[in-house]
């Protein structure tokens, strides 16, 4: 029971990952300082999927899925297993990867825009006497 409850979340702590890998910049608009966490956790995101990289959190669920005498993801990892095929169709999945580059890409020039916004603010209200 411990190992399905531990493999549960993961799963769960998984899927915030992913969704923070997705959104994270916008949450940057907000609290700036927290850009530097999304920029690590979107590179190693991108290297997941790009590079074919071991995510540790899938290892872990796996690993608690054995112990619990439940079968493991299968070998395409944790997207594959829980997102293509059941969240969208495993036709788009390219439509899909495209779709989170813009959100991503979006975040970020929005934050960098924002950012600028904040330090001529910044700027203007120094120089008043």
């Amino acid at each position: 029971m411990l190992y399905r409850l531990l493999a549960d979340i993961t799963a769960a702590v998984h899927f915030t990952f992913v969704a923070y890998v997705v959104v994270g910049g916008f949450l940057a608009w907000r609290w700036p300082r927290t850009i530097w966490l999304h920029l690590i956790a979107f590179g190693w995101g991108f290297g997941t999927v790009l590079f074919g990289v071991d995510c540790p959190l899938t290892y872990l669920e796996n690993w608690a899925r054995h112990r619990a005498g439940m079968a493991g993801l299968p070998s395409s990892g944790f997207i594959d297993h829980y997102l293509t095929g059941v969240i969208y169709p495993e036709s788009a999945l390219g439509l899909v990867r495209v779709l989170v580059a813009v959100c991503v890409a979006a975040s970020w020039a929005g934050f960098a825009w924002l950012s600028r916004q904040r330090a001529g603010s910044r700027v203007r209200t120094s120089r008043q006497p």
